[in-house]
């Protein structure tokens, strides 16, 4: 395998996985509060427009990564803009167990 080829795979699943945390962390905490309406609202754009650009030349490896990525921001997105009792009824469904 080609040094370009692992790092492009590193940098995709650095890039996909690095959400996560932020999502599982609202989940748990239920605050939105410091979250940047705007930055997640150009992020999620951005994601759906990296998305569509891989379905134009039917690229997997964009439409997969940028899916997925599309996916957790708008879900960050949607917790950071939704009342309290919606946040708490969607991170309970989430976290039973919290």
């Amino acid at each position: 395998m080609e040094v370009a080829t692992i790092i492009v795979i590193c940098a995709t699943i650095a890039s996909t996985v690095s959400f996560v945390p932020q999502a599982w962390k609202i989940i748990k905490s239920r605050q939105t509060h410091d979250i940047s309406t705007g930055m997640y609202t150009v992020t999620v754009i951005g994601f759906a427009l990296w998305m569509v650009y891989g379905l134009i030349l039917i690229q997997w490896p964009l439409i997969l990564t940028n899916g997925i990525c599309l996916i957790l921001s708008a879900f960050i997105l949607t917790m950071k803009i939704l009342p309290r009792r919606d946040k708490n009824m969607i991170a309970d469904a989430l976290d039973p167990n919290d």
